[in-house]
């Protein structure tokens, strides 16, 4: 971590922390996680909380029992769970003399660069009020996240929150210790890994989504390598470790810090690397990938292999290599059905095939930016934990 005192932080609470692996949620976690931000608040640091567990709360408010639930139940569930969890952190804060904020977020609040910079200008404003933001996804009407999609999970969202505030410091919590060498479960001598200068170096060998929560490791490591190439130092630590929010805010090794990229990014770079897209996205060619991020060009459609998902024009999406990991996001100029129409071919003959062009890239560098590479560093054989978080 930056020799720095982090003056603005984002704590992540996960599903699995906040129930204790249980499927209610567990007072004296909460409890514990509002005394530290108390503290690091109190102290004159700037503190938002993204937290999962409105479902949860939601079925433990109406006596629900855990079944696998439609999307309309969970969506029901969500708005009494955002009520009853908000007024428990701000019941909590109370005794400490401090207020919280809920502030419930959807993609379409961001995805324009307006609704970012409103969503940006009240979330500072709160911080400079000296309350503390409540943050979660708004499943009541962004059904996506329900599907899986949307942010992802709520990693997704506090990479967003982090680089849409300037955040110093991104502490991910959840039930695990934090990034191993390899599988712990399945090795006795897997060692937790303390520095991971590049994320996406492990991204491959990462687990998927856990049974309560919405994420898994991998989530984790995306957001992180968001979160740090916008500028923030991101921690991935066990909340379940004695005072684990404010050893790390104080600087203490624990856990798997992901340092702070040094590159100075501005506005506009911060923003596409929020992660607004739904994965989306074309997959590259190595050479579009040479071209890109050690050539500065643009993305022609020349370098295109395949297009994955559903997007229009002026949408952000990612952009793929062979290996399945992002190396870049940028602002479409073509949607997802006129980008299969010119995969491979000239720029040149972009107006023969759709009759009409918006210029010979399909992203613009200017509209472009690129994320930390994985050749940047490496663990020979190395296999990230796959321990559902």
């Amino acid at each position: 971590m930056s020799d720095r005192q982090p003056r603005r932080i984002i704590c992540k609470l996960g599903t699995n922390l906040l129930t204790s692996g249980t499927d209610r949620l567990d007072p004296g976690v909460l409890e514990e996680v509002v005394r530290q931000v108390a503290a690091l608040r109190i102290d004159g640091a700037q503190v938002a909380v993204v937290t999962s567990g409105a479902v949860t709360a939601g079925r433990a408010r109406v006596g629900v029992t855990k079944t696998r639930s439609s999307v309309g139940a969970r969506q029901a569930l969500a708005a009494i769970g955002q009520a009853q969890l908000v007024q428990r952190y701000d019941s909590l804060l109370q005794r400490y003399g401090l207020t919280a904020a809920q502030a419930l977020i959807t993609r379409g609040d961001v995805t324009e660069r307006r609704g970012y910079l409103n969503v940006r200008n009240t979330l500072l404003r709160l911080l400079q009020y000296g309350v503390v933001p409540i943050i979660n996804e708004n499943d009541v009407v962004a059904d996506d996240e329900l599907r899986g999609g949307a942010f992802g999970e709520n990693d997704a969202l506090s990479a967003l929150i982090a680089n849409l505030i300037d955040a110093d410091l991104l502490i991910l919590l959840s039930d695990v210790d934090g990034v191993y060498n390899q599988d712990p479960r399945t090795h006795a001598d897997a060692e937790l890994i303390k520095v991971l200068p590049n994320p996406a170096s492990m991204m491959q060998a990462a687990g998927d989504v856990g049974e309560r929560s919405r994420g898994g490791m991998r989530a984790k490591l995306e957001a992180a390598r968001r979160a740090s190439a916008g500028g923030a130092d991101v921690v991935i630590a066990s909340g379940r470790e004695p005072n684990a929010i404010s050893r790390i805010a104080r600087g203490e090794q624990l856990g798997t810090l992901i340092p702070a990229d040094t590159t100075v990014r501005d506005s506009r770079e911060r923003w596409l690397l929020a992660g607004l897209h739904n994965g989306a996205g074309v997959d590259l060619d190595p050479g579009a990938v040479r071209a890109l991020t050690e050539q500065g060009r643009s993305l022609l459609p020349a370098g295109i292999t395949n297009v994955r998902g559903s997007f229009e024009r002026g949408d952000v999406i990612q952009l793929y290599d062979s290996n399945d990991i992002p190396v870049a996001v940028g602002i479409s100029n073509y949607s997802s059905s006129e980008a299969a129409r010119i995969i491979g071919k000239n720029s040149s003959e972009i107006v023969q095939e759709l009759g009409y062009n918006y210029g010979s890239a399909v992203v613009h560098r200017n509209n472009l930016a690129l994320l930390p590479q994985v050749d940047r560093f490496s663990f020979e054989g190395g296999l990230a934990s796959t321990i559902q978080v």
